[in-house]
């Protein structure tokens, strides 16, 4: 009998966020959510933009580093974006990233 992996219930239940960040003085604010090392994150930037980003997790232990490619309105094209969050409880993770188009961000999330 074969043994195929499969991804562990905590890698199937959505793990939310929220983030604020700043580009160029204006505040930027998304929510997002993953599950199976994949993400999807609605923002919004400077000038009104607005855009959605899907983002690619690697999952290790205690810290996820992530890269993703964005979407925006107003001009702003494509957007990349890094960044990694980081388990700080058992219900709590951290994050810091970064996107073209919404800047330096903050994120904290919830597991369930």
């Amino acid at each position: 009998m074969l043994y195929v992996p499969q991804p562990a219930a905590s890698q199937l239940v959505p793990r939310p966020w929220v983030s604020v960040g700043v580009k160029d003085d204006d505040p930027t604010f998304s929510i997002g959510a993953k599950a199976v090392g994949l993400g999807v994150e609605l923002g919004t930037g400077p000038g009104g933009a607005t855009g959605v980003d899907v983002l690619k997790f690697v999952n290790l232990p205690v810290v996820s580093p992530y890269v993703g490619l964005g979407l925006y309105s107003e001009d702003k094209g494509v957007a990349y974006s890094g960044g990694v969050q980081v388990d700080a409880s058992d219900n709590l993770f951290v994050g810091v990233g970064y996107n073209s188009v919404r800047g330096v961000n903050g994120q904290v999330g919830l597991r369930f």
